[in-house]
Parts: structure tokens; sequence; C-alpha cells
């Protein structure tokens, strides 16, 4: 078959084996042979790839036997070789098997001749079949000379029709040890020079190194000259070009390809070296050198008629140039490389501007980026090379100033208006830059004005000819993958050595998973560069990760800043592509930090105390070297002291191992004992939700009952190798994501399927896959279903294993969900096992949350006793669920789970921790509080939920207990703010109306108390007693507060104290119960959405009492019809003094109507359905002792946020601020947690103001007086917390947490939704839309914490990377959305959303809102009320 040259060559490579190595412009830009080996080491051509494979060579021994021949493959180019020659020079490229094939896609053949003086075999094949031949033998004498060979070819389709061998095998000549170069060569057919063409008795020949094609054969032809062809360029055999040149012939020029002119001709040396040697063979009467450049196909024929013109002539004119020369030649394919390459490297400057956005807030006035890039010139003044010399160059110009300046001041001989004022002000400038290396700008600005008076001395003249030098910059050199990216060692070297003030960013962009995939060569250089300048000394020097710590790259860049010499900034932008997007970036520099590979630090020789002058800000790193120091200084100074000691702990130690290694062994028998009696079972499981994990263990259990030698375990930790030895195995498979295997399972699966030589046929199996028939609803993703159980059946089978029992399938859909499929199933292991007559053990009753509520005295479990087991980072799954009634959830990083588990640790557990929060209401103190313990005890980002308050997230364990206390000590705690209780009862922003907000603040906080939990469990195991975090002053604020948790228990008969709970009893609720107050037109807290929403009556601005509504509730699960979102059914009018008692009767008819056994049915809004709104209304009132009254007229108009300043009744000014999805951290682009640090310690210094959070997630900053207005509006334009131009779809979107932190999400939501919204707002922008408001809500699974089911547009997770989409909500979040598409990605939701956005703003009706317009036009239909949710769903959905 014909082949491409790539083809050819990457089918020989391939068949032998070893690493290989691919060069390209960019990593965006791939080489043409990434396809062919995908798992090959990228360079990157501009940053010196052959001195990384000399690195590879240095640290890597390549066998050297006739039994395992290894070679190292290079796939570049010729523009990368030409750039590289001074490291092929290396002795480790002499003496190892490596093999370039580069592709001289420029056609510049004088690259070629630049490795004459190298001694390396240098081949040039011309077609796909001399490919093929030309790099097998480049392999042999590889292998037979043990050194590096070199493949040149151009893109060409001479001779294109020729078959090559899609397959080859044994490409190592059998005897090749024993060869020759000429011997091997002859085993491939190639001649070193090869005659291409025939003429007749032809006086002339032309020696060609270039790509021959048709065109020049056939012109040469016409002019009857010999066409000679190298093939063979080094060793250059002159003997064998003499020796096949026809005795007629009595001339012959030696033409290079080449995209430049020369003066003189290599191939000319090449020639003339040995000539004298051989000139016996033959004479010629003439020798002439010349170059070809681009020449048109039509165009051969009078060049080569010029060409021979000139040395058939008298005087024939040496190296003379034909064509087109001094330009790049290229192919259709290489110019659009470099059109890919250009586009990549600004993708790479977007990037980068992450870090560069963050040096020029540091220093925005002084920044000098000496090789500063811009798209019109990639090139020189873009290298760092030319920023270095330009800063020496600079460095000289002002030493010449300070000399002038010096002797001016002491000649004084300057005539301005002011001699007195320059003389000082140079005096000052002498000393600012000569002892601080800084100069204030003010100062340059005084004295240039004042030179500028001065028209008659020269010594004026000279300082304003030099003014621009008069400015001390702070000059920073960039080396990243956008300006040439690395200085070299050299570079470096000169750096350090310098002594100047120069600083230098060096951005590493290769990502963790190459080193994790042991691919790691791009980054060695630049990570062995912070160790190398600290060795030297008197050099600053920091490691850093923009999307791992904002906090730690600004205080580094600082630091940099400010230190008086040499500083280097190691910041690490791991990306694949220069394509990638931030999330991607962000993903894996948490898993490059959290695994040591880029450990976080700052050196700073300038400070006395050696051991302050190394900061480790690698917190996971931080915590392992501190217990492995605390544990070695412990024992060691102990040792040192006493001998003995030393003898004893020794002595300890091995007896210890001995005792561990009895109890194994003791353990080991017992089980033999114990499964002596039936055959052996090994069951094993892959399970996200734990689910397949519980039915896996029932089986053992059973198992164990019938008898059988039974063993469960993950299967992840069953070997691939010892499958074959098993006996009866059976696999419980859960279905994760698309179809993919449990994380647990990940693995064993990976290497099943890779398995080329598995033998099962001795082993029986059975699989039980546990999946949901309706989760995947569209026909072409039903396949997914149970997919993982079906394909590890199938595989099992194919390996020839013996069916225990056909595949089990449960179903979620079925009457008992997969018990119906499990119950089928069973009965048939124990009769193919033979113990199908055997009674099983009786099965222990699950425990249920209702079983931990009863059993846990009053919320306490075993919480404190977890807190002080240090020996994990987590706690018991019943602590689990009690620690939400405490206002804490246990997560783990999920970004690094798989990661983690491949390194043998546990996952990285965290806690999130909720504040109690009534009226999202904090002061100033409060919010200095929740930011301290952000960055002390958190992960430095503060999060406002969906419900007003503050969470932290990342506390681990050890922190848990300060961070609570802290928060108590601001008064605030987290009690009932998460589990089966009341929560946190949200109310209206509302900043434009003091006193109704006023009012609705206290009666939030009155339900609040009147519901909040009455145990003691919270203070006893939180507040009570003292610990290490406390601060002065901290106990007593919690301990004479009026409010909040229980302090002491409640004296009970027989004076006995004991806890009590008088609303909740110790069951508490069935599920979680949410309140919300709204004061319409405004619907910021979603009050349809709530199990009580309360709507404020007001009447001359008094509010006189409520509209109740009951049974709103967002939670549902995906596909199944039973679970849907509702809305709350109005009750009617209660008078605000009775409201409190009117949600507590609510909760006690929810308390002791609400569904206990099914949790999925256990929410308020379906008792009101099961027993009807009527029923369940009268319930209520027969408590209450009162019915409700009609309820009031209300309007609602809206459910957004107005952002910017307003103005209340009583003058007090408020500002409400844009957070994006509620997250408070420090960006580049918006610094804004600073900011609000600011303004909060600027207002806690007895000034007016407070903090209210919005249940959309945003901050208003409240009751700002006049006199400190002006101040606050210069801190929120400072830190950019003044911007509020951003889309009318960015300021009405919300989305919850999901990846990486909560354990229910199934996909991406904070983290992705600007992004998405980004992508829709170009579009939006031309649709006339920027400032039309969409509700438009995602979260990263069904539970509806951001209430994505009132958006007019949502989006709900389904797996990673695709989602429901949701469309017709009500703009004011009073009526619930349908189902319009599911299980979408990207680029479907691209095309669905933005025609639809177009045609609404084409055929909308005056104040027509989006989730209105779609149900009118027929794109969705309404819902009417949840338990219709499912109905009427789009078929093509």
């Amino acid at each position: 078959m014909s082949a491409s040259q790539t083809e050819a060559i990457a089918t020989v490579a391939s068949s032998v084996g070893g690493t290989v190595f691919v060069t390209q412009p960019a990593k965006a830009v791939e080489s043409s042979f990434a396809s062919f080996f995908p798992d090959a080491n990228v360079l990157i051509d501009n940053n010196d790839p052959y001195s990384q494979i000399e690195n590879v060579l240095a640290s890597t021994k390549i066998v050297d036997t006739e039994e395992n021949q290894e070679f190292l493959t290079v796939f570049s180019n010729g523009s990368t070789i030409f750039k590289n020659l001074p490291f092929l020079s290396s002795q480790y490229f002499k003496t190892s098997r490596v093999v370039t094939h580069a592709e001289l896609v420029n056609f510049d053949y004088s690259i070629v001749s630049g490795l004459r003086d190298l001694s390396y075999p240098v081949l040039i094949s011309q077609s796909a079949k001399e490919a093929s031949n030309f790099s097998k033998a480049a392999y042999n004498l590889a292998a037979r000379f043990n050194t590096s060979v070199f493949h040149f070819y151009a893109p060409s389709n001479y001779k294109s029709t020729e078959t090559v061998k899609s397959k080859v095998s044994n490409v190592l000549l059998k005897d090749v040890n024993e060869l020759d170069a000429e011997a091997i060569f002859a085993e491939f057919d190639i001649i070193p020079f090869q005659i291409v063409n025939t003429a007749s008795r032809a006086k002339d020949s032309i020696l060609f190194l270039g790509q021959v094609s048709d065109e020049l054969i056939e012109a040469a032809n016409k002019e009857n000259a010999l066409l000679i062809s190298v093939k063979v360029y080094q060793p250059f055999q002159l003997k064998k070009l003499l020796s096949i040149i026809p005795s007629s012939v009595q001339t012959i020029t030696l033409v290079q390809q080449s995209t430049s002119s020369s003066s003189f001709s290599p191939l000319l040396l090449d020639f003339f070296q040995d000539y004298s040697k051989y000139q016996t063979l033959k004479n010629f009467t003439k020798i002439v050198a010349a170059t070809f450049g681009y020449i048109k196909a039509d165009k051969f024929q009078s060049t080569i008629a010029n060409l021979l013109s000139n040395v058939r002539s008298e005087s024939p004119i040496q190296n003379l140039s034909f064509g087109k020369v001094n330009t790049e030649l290229a192919t259709k394919s290489s110019k659009q490389r470099v059109d890919d390459h250009a586009k990549a490297v600004a993708s790479a400057y977007h990037l980068e501007q992450a870090y560069l956005k963050v040096l020029n807030q540091v220093n925005s006035s002084n920044l000098n980026i000496l090789n500063e890039y811009s798209a019109d010139s990639i090139g020189l003044e873009s290298n760092p090379e030319f920023g270095f010399g330009s800063f020496l160059y600079d460095q000289e110009q002002q030493q010449h100033l300070i000399d002038v300046v010096y002797q001016a001041v002491q000649d004084n001989t300057f005539h301005t208006i002011d001699n007195a004022n320059l003389i000082e002000y140079l005096s000052k400038w002498l000393v600012q830059v000569k002892d601080v290396g800084s100069v204030d700008n003010k100062l340059v600005e005084d004295i240039i004005s004042l030179l500028k008076t001065d028209e008659q001395t020269t010594v004026a003249r000279t300082l304003l000819s030099l003014s621009e030098y008069f400015k001390v910059n702070s000059n920073w050199l960039i080396g990243s993958d956008a300006w040439s990216y690395d200085l070299g060692s050299s570079g470096v070297h000169s750096l350090i050595t310098s002594g100047k003030n120069i600083n230098m960013l060096l951005i590493d962009s290769e990502p963790y998973q190459e080193k994790a995939d042991g691919k790691a060569v791009n980054g060695n250089r630049k990570k062995d560069v912070g160790l190398y300048a600290m060795n030297y000394g008197n050099v600053y020097v920091a490691s850093v990760a923009i999307y791992s710590s904002y906090t730690q790259v600004l205080q580094a860049l600082i630091e940099a800043e400010k230190f008086n010499g040499p500083s280097i900034v190691l910041a690490y932008l791991p990306y694949n592509k220069e394509t990638d997007n931030t999330l991607t970036i962000l993903q894996e520099t948490k898993k490059a930090v959290d695994t040591g590979y880029w450990p976080l630090y700052r050196y700073d020789p300038s400070i006395e105390n050696e051991a302050d002058s190394f900061k480790l800000d690698s917190s996971n790193l931080r915590k392992q070297l501190k217990a492995f120091l605390d544990r070695e200084n412990k024992l060691t100074l102990l040792a040192t002291k006493n001998p003995e000691l030393s003898r004893n702990l020794t002595a300890t130690a091995n007896s210890e191992v001995k005792k561990q290694q009895q109890k194994i062994a003791d353990e080991s028998y017992a089980k033999l004992l114990q499964g002596l009696s039936g055959p052996p079972l090994t069951v094993a499981f892959a399970s996200d939700g734990g689910n397949a994990e519980g039915i896996a263990k029932k089986v053992n259990r059973q198992a164990l009952g019938r008898g059988l030698k039974s063993i469960v375990l993950s299967m992840d930790d069953l070997s691939i190798e010892d499958l074959p030895t098993e006996t009866n195995i059976v696999f419980v498979v859960s279905t994760s994501g698309q179809g993919e295997f449990p994380t647990n399972g990940k693995q064993f699966w990976d290497g099943l399927k890779n398995a080329t030589d598995l033998e099962l046929s001795t082993i029986k199996y059975s699989v039980f896959g546990l999946g949901d028939s309706q989760y995947w609803p569209r026909k072409e993703d039903k396949h997914y279903y149970n997919k993982p159980a079906k394909d590890l059946d199938a595989k099992l089978k194919l390996y020839g294993g013996v069916e225990l029992a056909e595949l089990g399938l449960g179903d979620d859909q079925d009457a008992d969900g997969f018990s119906t499929g499990f119950n089928e199933w069973i009965p048939k292991i124990w009769k193919a096992l033979g113990v199908d007559n055997v009674e099983g053990v009786e099965e222990p009753k699950p425990i249920t949350n209702e079983d931990m509520k009863i059993g846990s005295n009053f919320l306490r479990g075993t919480i404190a006793e977890a807190l002080l087991d240090q020996s994990t980072g987590s706690i018991s799954a019943v602590d689990q669920q009690l620690t939400k009634f405490h206002g804490i959830y246990m997560q783990d990083d999920r970004d690094i789970r798989d990661e983690r588990k491949s390194q043998g640790f546990e996952p990285a557990y965290s806690f999130m921790v909720r504040v109690r929060l009534p009226g999202g209401i904090a002061t100033p103190n409060q919010y200095l509080k929740m930011n301290e313990l952000s960055d002390v005890r958190g992960n430095g980002t503060l999060k406002i939920t969906t419900r007003a308050t503050f969470q932290l997230h990342g506390v681990v364990k050890h922190n848990l207990k300060p961070a609570i206390r802290g928060m108590n000590a601001s008064l605030m705690d987290t009690l009932a703010a998460c589990g089966d209780v009341n929560r946190n009862v949200m109310v209206s922003a509302l900043p434009h109306n003091a006193k109704v907000h006023s009012q609705i603040s206290k009666i939030g906080s009155l339900i609040s108390e009147h519901l909040l939990p009455n145990t003691t469990a919270y203070h006893e195991i939180w507040l009570s007693g003292d610990d290490e975090s406390d601060k002065p002053g901290d106990k007593e604020n919690w301990e004479t507060r009026k409010e909040g948790p229980t302090k002491t228990k409640t004296l009970v008969a027989g004076n006995a104290l004991a806890d009590v709970e008088p609303l909740y009893g110790n069951t508490y609720l069935p599920r979680k119960f949410k309140i919300v107050i709204t004061v319409p037109p405004f619907n910021d807290v979603d009050v349809y959405a709530h199990d009580i929403g309360l709507i404020a009556i007001v009447v001359d601005n008094e509010v006189v009492g409520f509209n109740l509504m009951a049974g709103g509730g967002m939670g549902s699960t995906h596909n199944n019809k039973k679970t849907y979102p509702r809305t709350g059914s109005m009750f009617g009018y209660v008078p605000k003094d009775k409201v409190h008692l009117a949600c507590e009767k609510i909760m006690l008819v929810q308390r002791d109507f609400g569904d206990r056994t099914n949790r999925k049915h256990a929410r308020l809004k379906y008792t009101i359905d099961d027993l009807t709104v009527e029923v369940f209304k009268g319930k209520v009132e027969d408590l209450l002792g009162f019915k409700f009254e009609p309820a009031r007229d209300f309007k609602i108009e809206s459910n957004i946020d107005y952002f910017g300043w307003c103005k209340d009744e009583t003058g007090l000014n408020h500002f409400t601020a844009f957070i994006e999805n509620g997250r408070i951290e420090d960006t580049a682009e918006l610094p804004q947690k600073s900011g609000l640090k600011a303004i909060a310690e600027f207002l806690a210094g007895g000034r007016s103001g407070e903090f209210r959070l919005t249940g959309n997630q945003h901050i208003v900053i409240s009751k700002i007086e006049d006199a400190d207005l002006a101040h606050v509006k210069s801190l929120l334009a400072q830190y950019k917390l003044d911007n509020t131009d951003f889309s009318a779809l960015r300021l009405s979107s919300s989305s919850c947490v999901a990846f990486p932190t909560c354990g229910l999400a199934m996909a991406e939501s904070e983290r992705y939704m600007p992004q998405l919204i980004t992508k829709l707002e170009s579009s939006l922008e031309e649709y006339g839309l920027r400032h039309d408001s969409v509700v438009m809500r995602m979260t990263g699974c069904p539970n509806g914490c951001a209430r994505p089911w009132l958006a007019e547009v949502a989006l709900v997770g389904k797996a990673y990377g695709a989602y429901n989409l949701l469309l017709g909500g009500g703009h004011h979040g009073e009526r619930l959305n349908k189902i319009y598409r599911y299980s979408i990605k990207e680029d479907e939701i691209l095309e669905i959303l933005l025609p639809l956005f177009r045609r609404w703003s084409l055929e909308r009706e005056d104040g027509e809102f989006f989730g209105d317009f779609c149900i009118r036009v027929g794109i969705i239909k309404p819902t009417t009320e949840g338990k219709y949710f499912h109905d009427d769903i789009p078929e093509d959905a």
C-alpha cells in the first residue's frame, strides 16, 4: 500500500520500541507523529529539547545487549536541530542509540550540512519507501556503532505510488554487530549517491543536496545533465561518488537547497576534503557550487539551463543562487502549523496573565518587564537574553547618571529657579538609589521640573538627556512558553551571579500528570533552578502556584520586589495545551501541590534568623514534615542523652514488629480454621455511593454463614496477576458517571481490559450490576445502563471464565430498587456453589438515620472522641450524620482523590463548617473573624451560601474546634445550620428600607431562636473547657451570650440534670426544615422554594403580619418520578406576633406525620401532598387553636439582587456588591477578599456599617453614614468591588459548590458556570440582550442547593461534563421549570440556548421574560404543580 513519509517512519519506529520524544512548536500544535505515539514525551521546539534529552540520557542507562536493544527515538524538525547543535556535541549523544527523524519543513538542507563536524551518520530520504528503508538503516547503524543517527526528509509526493509495508518486523539485522556501515546500507538498498535520471554521454553533472522532484529530473534530462542525489551525507563517501560518474562527464556543480544565500558552500568543503586523495578516479574541468532557493515547478527547466550555462562558461561564478532565497519555504500544512503556533503563543500569554496581573498589582507604577511580549514581535525583543542585555545597558546608563549627579552636586553650577532645592533633591536621589534601591517618583518629577528651568549649563542638558534613568524601575525577566521560555542554565547563572537588583519570573507549564505517567522531562531544569539559586546564596527564591494560593503568590512577588538583589520566582501554571481552561489548570495544580511535586516555599537570605529565612507554604507538606520532625526530634534527643534508651528503643521496635507479625499469623490461622468447611469465594466490589459495597458485604456475610471460605474487598485491591488463581469470584459493580467504573474499581478494570495474555478458564465467576434504566432516557445513551457490569461480564467471558450464574442487574426503577434484581440473582450463586439448602445467617437490620439520632444521646455520638483521633482525617459514618446538626459536613478533595488513592493515601478529608446567621447580618468584627478563620483554619476563601450565611471550606479535623470556638467568640454559632432541624432563617436584604428590614430581621432571629435545638451537646463538645486557640475574652463572650446553644442541662424529676428537647424529642425531624421571609415586591430569598415561606404584609411601613406558604422544597433524584421539586402552598395570613408559633406548629405536624422510613420521601412537601393541603393545614390549626386568615394581596416582581448604591429612608447608604457564585476570594482580576477585609477593618474602627448576605450569594455593605461614604467608595474602587458592569445574565446567575468538595456532586457547577456564561455573553451582546436579566442557575446534582428548579434556565449535573437542561421557570421564582433536554454537554448547551436567546430577542412581547416566552411560544410546557414536574417532557428530550 502507499503511505506517507510520516506513516512509513512511524511504522518502523513502533516496531523498534524504546523511549520516544516528539518536539513541536507548542503543546496545542501537535507533531504529525503524536497520533502514532500517544504516550511519547512531548518537548517544545523553543525549549532546548536536546538539552532535556541529554538530561534523560545522563540519568538513564540505555541497555546495550544483543538480547535487548533499547533505542531513544526523536521526531523533530530541521530548524529545531539547528538551534540545538551545541547540545549535540555532548558525549551522551555520541555514545547512545538516539535516532532522530527530522522533517525539513522549510526545505532548508543547509541544516543537514550543519552536522558535518559532529561525525554522526546522516541519512537523507526522498520518498515514503526510502523513508522506511532509511529508518531501518538508521536504527541498525545506531545499534552497530552505539551512537546517534540523523535521518532527514522533506515533505514530498515524490514516488508516492510506491508500495510501503504497513507492518514491519525484525528491523534489526541478526548479525548487525558484525557488519560495517556499507554492509548495513547494502541490506536496505541504500546507495550513498544515487543517479536519479538518464542522460546519454552527459558532459555535465549536478550533485544535489535537496528534495528531488519529477520536474527537476525532467529539466536535467532536457539539458542532458547527470543528476545525482545525496542519500548518505555523513560519512561523505567521495570515493563512491566519483566511481559512479561516467567518464564523459567533465563538470560537476554542487547544489544545495536552502532558504538563504551564502558566500561559501559546505558541500564544496565536503567534496574537497578528500578530493586530492581520489582525484585519479575522476578529473573535472570545472567544479562549481550553487544554491537553489524556492523554485516553482514550471521554472526548473530555465533554472537548470542557467545553472549549466554558468558552469559551461569560461569563468564560472561560484555560489550563485537560483530561485527565491532569503525567504521562508513551506508547505500548506507547515504554514498552518505556523499560524497555529502563533495562536498557541497568544493563548499561553493569556494564561500567563494570571501571574502578570498580580505583578502589575504589586507594582503598577514602576514595573518594567524587560522582555515584554507583544503579538506583533514574537522574536528577539521578547527573548529573555535580550531583556537581560537591555537591563545591563540600562544599569550602565544609570551608573553614568549617578556619576554625573554626584559631580554636579559637588560643583553646584546650576542656573535653575531654585538651586538649593535642586541640590537637596539630587542628594536625596543619590541616597535613595544607592542605599534603598528605589526612589520616590514625586522626587524624580521635582528634579526634572527644576532641571528644565536651567537653559544655560551643560550639566543640566546632560542630566535631562539621561532623565529616563532617574526613575528606578522594578525590573523583571519572564521565562515562559510565550517568551521562548527558558533562559537556559547559563542565563540563569548570569542573573544569579550578577548581584544586580533584577527579578525573574520563571513559569513552568509541565502538568503533574506527565510526571505521574513517567514523562516528567520538560520541567527538570526549571525545578533545579530554585535549589541552585538557594545554594548560591544572596538570591531571593520562591516557588508559587497561583491556582493553589493567590495570597502566597502576592507575598512572594512583594518580597521579591523588596529584596535588594537578584530574585527568582518559580511559578507553576500546568497545562497540557495552551488552549486549556482555568478549571483544568486548577485541578492539575492541586494534584501537584498536594503530592509535593510542586512545593510552595519562600526563601529570603536577608532575614538574619536562618530558621525564619525559609518558609514552607505547602500546608500538606508542612503537616507531614511537622509530624516527622516531632517524631524524629523527640526520639533523637532522648536517644542522644541516654544510650541505654537508644538500645531499648531499637529492641522495642523489633519486639513490636514481632508482635504484629504474630497477630497477623494468628488472624490468618483463625480465618483458615473458619473456612475449612466449604469452597472459597471472593467477593469484589466497585462502589461510589456505598450500595455496591453494602451488597458485597451482605453476600460475604451470607457466604460465611453458609460455610464458605469467603473474603470481601474492593476490586482495586484485587491483583490482575492473581486473578487466575481464584476459584470462585463474585463482582458487585455500581455505575458511575457516563457508564464508568467507580473510583475503587477503575484501576482493576484498566488492567483487565488491557491484558493481552490472561487465561481465566480455571475460575468461576458472576457479576451483579447496579444501575438506573431511566437515568439516561435518550436512546443514544441507553447503553450506559449498567455498562460497567456488562463490560466486566463480557471481558471475563472473553478470557475463558466460567459463569457461576448469568449476569445479574439491579435497577433503581424496580419497585424495590436494586433489591428486585439481587433477590433473583443471589439464589443462583448459592445453588452453583452447592450451599442453596444451607440456611444463611440472619441479616442485621440496617442502621437508619433515625437509629443514629435515637442512639446519639442528643447529638453527641462519638464526636468528641473522633476529634482526638489524629490517625485519620475522617470521622465515622454515624458521626458524619450527627455533625451535620452541628453545622458540619465531612468532605474530601475530589480533584486529588484518585491521585491520593494511587499513592496509598486516604482521601484528603476536610470539613465544611456553616454558620447559623439569622437574617444574614454580620458586624464588621464578625466578618473579620470569618475572614481570619478562612485563612488560618480553612482554604483561604469564604463562601456565601444560597441561604445567606457563611461557609468555611477545607477545615481539617484538628482545626474544627478552633474554628467553631472562633465563631462563637464573635457571637456566631453553627448549631442547626444543617441536619434534621429548622435551619438558618433567611430574610430579604432590603437595603432601601431600614425600618421594614429591622422588623423582619428581628422576627427571623426570633423564629431561629424559638426553633433552635435545646441539646447541650454542642456547648459540651465545642465550647467547654479551654483550648490553645482561645484568645483573651473569647470564652467570656460565648458564656455570657443570651442567645444561641444551650449551656446547661434541665433539672428533671428526681433532681437529675438531663437534656430535654421539648419541640424535637430525641428523633428530631424526619428531614431538614427551612424558613424564609420576603418583602414584596422582592423575592430575593425564593419564598416559594422552602418548607415555610413568609411573605411580609406591610402597612404604612409597618409589618403587620405574613402570608404563610408551606411545602416548598427543591431536592429530587434524577429519573425517580416519586421525587420532585415543589413550590409552597398558600395556607393564609397570620399576625406577626403569632408567626413564630405558626412555624412551630407546622414543624410539629411534620415531626409527627413526616415519613421516617424513606428519606427521599421525608420532606414536608411530600407530607403535605400525601395528607392533602387542607388536611395538613387543619392539623396545624388544631395545634394553634385558631385558623389562618385569608391571604392578603401582594405582588412579587423580582427575585434578583440590584447592585450598586442606594440610600434608605433614614439617610444611610448601602452598596450591593457582586460576588460571583458567592465565593469570596482574591484573584488577579478581582481581589475581593482583600477588599472586603479592608472595608471591615475600616468600619470596625468605631464607624458605621454592617454586612448583609443575600440569598443570591452577594453581599451588601450596609448602613454607611455619609461621613464614612467617601472612604468606603475609595476602598471599593481600589479593590474593584465597585465593578457591577457585568452582563445581566451573569448578575442573575447562581450555583452550588459541587466539585471538588461536595460528595454528592456529579458535575462541576461553581467553577464551570462562569466559563459557560462567558461563552454565551458575546452572542447575547450581539442580540442586544446584555442588560436583559435571565435567571440562570447550575447545580452539580439534583438536590437543588442553588434552587435550579425555579430558574428560567437551569443546568443540573448528571455526570461529569453532562447536564440536564431545564427551561420555563418563572422570572420571579413563582413557577417551576421543566426538563427540556437530558444529559447534554457544553457544545449542545450552546447550540440550544443561543438560538433560543436570539429568537427571544426578536419575538418577545413588551416586558416578556425568557421563561414566560419559552412557554408562550410552545418551547416547553408549564409545570403547574410539583407532582406534575415529570409530565409533558418533550419527546426528543
